[in-house]
């Protein structure tokens, strides 16, 4: 049990965790299960500062798996004008979210904003208060809403249910600023991974289980990043925070190149 952790449920009328694949053509076909990069999101939508990293232990799946596919009418990507595509949904979901923070070691100037105490308590009053900003549960269209509850409580239509295995799915993204070992700094970095339900859980982390090695920059994230499928896409730099970094300055020295 992680001191800072939190637990609550978000839920909608739709979801669309949408397969990468499926978009390449413009239509969207959603995964079965939301993604770890989804319900990171939504928590972020919660309550986010860059001194923490949200890292999601387990989803419960609540309700019963199925989706409805509509047609839709998007703007074209080659010309200003409508096309028509198909998206399926997932249709009336409802899932339990335990998660917990830890310190992201790749802002050292934001050091003195450590406080555990004041971070997991502000983290409690915005979900009790339904999120900082909109939740969405993959995508616009689909609101979502968030509560307190508790992991274990209530039944799921999954929890007799052994184990159901969902292949090789998208996992996230690992972006500079939460970068974890030599091989994703300074890279934005994708990540797939085989995920199972079991007992109508999905595990991601578990920190009994976090195993520390030398050169490891952030040792927990490398344990649920570990089983992972990783490709690098691109060189990636972390933008500084901090007062000779604010807007002003900045502001300032552009109009200097533009002069």
């Amino acid at each position: 049990m992680h001191e800072n952790s939190v637990e609550f449920e978000v839920c909608g009328d739709y979801a669309l965790f949408s397969d990468p694949i499926t978009r390449v053509g413009g239509e969207k076909f959603s995964y079965q299960v939301p993604t770890y990069e989804a319900l990171k999101g939504i928590l972020q939508s919660v309550y986010w500062k860059p001194t923490i990293i949200w890292i999601i232990d387990k989803v419960r799946i609540m309700k019963p798996i199925q989706t409805e596919t509509k047609g839709i009418r998007p703007i074209k990507y080659s010309a200003n004008q409508n096309d028509l595509s198909y998206y399926t949904y997932l249709k009336d979901v409802s899932y339990k979210i335990k998660a917990h923070f830890i310190w992201n070691e790749n802002r050292p100037e934001l050091e003195q904003d450590r406080n555990e105490n004041k971070h997991h308590n502000i983290a409690k009053r915005m979900i009790k208060k339904g999120g900082r900003r909109d939740i969405f549960l993959g995508t616009r269209e689909c609101q979502g809403y968030v509560e307190p509850t508790v992991f274990n409580d209530g039944i799921s239509i999954y929890d007799t249910v052994n184990e159901l295995d969902f292949g090789i799915l998208y996992h996230g993204i690992t972006y500079a600023d939460e970068a974890y070992n030599e091989q994703t700094k300074d890279r934005m970095t994708v990540r797939l991974k085989h995920t199972v339900m079991k007992n109508g859980i999905i595990y991601f982390s578990d920190k009994d289980e976090i195993k520390k090695s030398d050169g490891k920059m952030i040792p927990e994230l490398c344990h649920v990043y570990g089983n992972c499928i990783q490709r690098p896409l691109h060189e990636m730099k972390i933008k500084p925070f901090g007062k000779e970094f604010d807007n002003i300055q900045f502001a300032e020295e552009l109009e200097k190149e533009v002069e």
